[in-house]
C-alpha cells in the first residue's frame, strides 16, 4: 500500500535533511492505527509523556504563516510570541489558511514537508527530552526526532513560547 502523499512528503523531507532520532537512527514516519488529534492522544498511543509531543501550531502573523512547535505540556503565549517576533497581530490560523500554507490538515500538521519553508519557532521546553514526537502530515502519522534535529531540519529558532 502506498503511503499517503503527505506522509511521503514528510518522509522525503526527513530523508533529504538526514534527520536523526535518538541513538542516531534515521527518522521514520510511523502510521498509527487511529488518528491522534491531540498531544494527550498521541502521548497515550506512543506511551510517552505529553511534554514529548511537539505540537505543530500554525499562526497568522500579520498575514504570514508562522509555525510554532510547542511542547504538548503547555500552551503558546501569543502575546509573548508576537513581541518576540515584532508582529502587530498574531492569531491561531483558520483551517483553510493552515491547509493553504502547509498542504496538511489541523491535527496532522508536520514540522516539514510543506509546499514552501515556513518561519518556525521551536519551544525550548522540548529540549529537556532525549526524543520528541511530531506529526507526520496526517492525524495518524508521527515520527521521533531529537530537539536539536527538529531545530535543524525546520530551520527554526529555539524560543521560549509558553
Amino acid at each position: 500500500m502506498q503511503p499517503h502523499l503527505n506522509v511521503q512528503a514528510v518522509q522525503d523531507a526527513l530523508d533529504a535533511a538526514g534527520a536523526k532520532a535518538s541513538a542516531g537512527h534515521p527518522c521514520q514516519v510511523k502510521v498509527l492505527t487511529d488518528p491522534v488529534h491531540t498531544a494527550a492522544a498521541a502521548a497515550a498511543a506512543l506511551g510517552v509523556e505529553v511534554g514529548q509531543i511537539a505540537n505543530s501550531l500554525i499562526f497568522n502573523a500579520d498575514g504570514e504563516a508562522l509555525l510554532v512547535l510547542t511542547s504538548g505540556a503547555h500552551r503558546v503565549d501569543t502575546g509573548k510570541v508576537a513581541g518576540l517576533l515584532g508582529v502587530a497581530k498574531l492569531k491561531r490560523a483558520e483551517a483553510e489558511f493552515v491547509r493553504l500554507n502547509t498542504g496538511q490538515v489541523i491535527g496532522g500538521v508536520s514540522p516539514l514537508g510543506h509546499p514552501a519553508p515556513l518561519r518556525t519557532l521551536v519551544d525550548v521546553e522540548l529540549g529537556q527530552y532525549d526524543e520528541v514526537w511530531a506529526a507526520g502530515g496526517i492525524p495518524q502519522a508521527v515520527f521521533p526526532i531529537t530537539f536539536a534535529e527538529l531545530v535543524r531540519v525546520t530551520g527554526g529558532t529555539a524560543a521560549a513560547v509558553a
